[in-house]
């Protein structure tokens, strides 16, 4: 076999592997809109298919089978992100499924108002967790390492994330971690949008 078609087969299965439930919401439209309703009002982000096709499915996949229902944004650095996407009301992790492919190659940036997969050291591990850049934030971006994929932009919904910029944060002790919101900031709903 030549490697060009094993690399067109390998490529063919991550695609499937990674597309999950995503793909089968609004196919057609390559920038869907999901509405954030959290503790502190509506946030409404535009997904980008056309540059991050794997991300974008996965996220509307934790969409679809509601696993962001009553999580937490439990990662707030006023002046570089707010994550979310990982636990529970009660700091009980979401169900993940499989990890998607890294797309921080796609010419999006890590700048203020932006949505990106959050992952671990290894760069294709991200799965239901994301985060909202607060600020430019260039060194996520890919260079000589990979990045972190940015996979949509927040088209309304800003003065929301000032509000929660603004709450108190201090080391968790369920999580053990910094930066965790001292009054908890829920992610109550997320829903698709129609498509207009």
């Amino acid at each position: 076999m030549h490697s060009w078609t094993r690399l067109a087969l390998l490529l063919f299965n991550l695609v499937m592997c990674a597309a999950q439930a995503g793909q089968f919401v609004q196919p057609n439209n390559l920038y869907p809109k999901v509405k954030l309703m959290t503790s502190h009002g509506d946030i409404i982000v535009e997904l980008d298919r056309s540059r991050a096709p794997l991300s974008v499915n996965n996220f509307l996949s934790y969409v679809k089978k509601k696993s962001y229902d009553n999580t937490l944004f439990h990662r707030l650095e006023p002046e570089f992100v707010l994550q979310g996407g990982g636990y529970d009301a009660n700091y009980k992790p979401v169900e993940e499924q499989k990890p998607v492919f890294n797309e921080s190659g796609n010419g999006m940036k890590n700048q203020l108002g932006t949505i990106a997969m959050a992952r671990l050291n290894d760069p294709h591990s991200a799965t239901s967790q994301f985060f909202f850049n607060l600020q430019d934030n260039p060194h996520l971006d890919p260079g000589r390492n990979w990045g972190y994929a940015v996979f949509g932009y927040i088209v309304e919904g800003n003065e929301v994330i000032e509000k929660i910029r603004a709450v108190a944060t201090d080391t968790s002790a369920e999580l053990g971690w910094p930066n965790v919101p001292v009054e908890k900031v829920l992610l109550k709903t997320a829903i698709v949008l129609p498509e207009q």
